[in-house]
């Protein structure tokens, strides 16, 4: 199992440091200005509920918002998961709106769950059981090399130089 996170992340991550990899599939993004049927607002004030039920209704939006607010003359509501953002700006007085619906593709999917956003619990718990996973694969694989006294002097000195060096260059792009 822990070969499967380290094959999963090594993979993303290489892919975040290079947002220019396609892979040849690429996503979508859709604009799209409408206006809300009368009775989206009572009394100046917005049913960001239903307002959410109609966009999911009729525009295909997906999920639940993720963030929302309205004032007397505008609001916004905001849609995200994975693989899927989608940003509704609306005028409160008029009723009409612009919808962008962005739909990222499978690099993009990938390189959102290894870092986590817009996930859920149970991926965020995913990430920390890999996060200790690793820790324990190396941990163990450590402790492994005070067992063999051939090589252990050896190990120790690689381990130390790749520590040293890891160092080095977390201090060089820090800056």
């Amino acid at each position: 199992m822990s070969g499967v996170f380290v094959l999963f992340f090594g993979a993303t991550g290489v892919g975040l440091n290079h947002p220019s990899w396609t892979l040849g599939i690429s996503g979508s993004q859709q604009a799209l200005t409408c206006s809300f049927p009368a009775g989206f607002e009572t009394n100046g004030t917005v049913d960001l509920l239903a307002v959410s039920q109609y966009l999911q209704d009729t525009d295909g939006v997906r999920d639940d918002s993720t963030d929302y607010g309205a004032d007397a003359t505008q609001g916004l509501m905001s849609f995200r998961e994975p693989w899927y953002a989608a940003d509704l700006f609306f005028d409160v007085t008029t009723g009409d709106y612009q919808l962008t619906v962005a739909q990222q593709g499978l690099r993009a999917v990938m390189c959102d769950l290894h870092k986590g956003r817009n996930t859920g619990g149970s991926w965020n718990w995913t990430i920390d059981v890999a996060g200790c996973l690793f820790v324990a694969v190396s941990v163990t694989g450590f402790g492994q090399q005070y067992f063999l006294l051939r090589r252990r002097a050896r190990a120790y000195i690689v381990a130390g130089v790749g520590a040293v060096l890891t160092f080095l260059l977390i201090v060089v792009t820090a800056n």
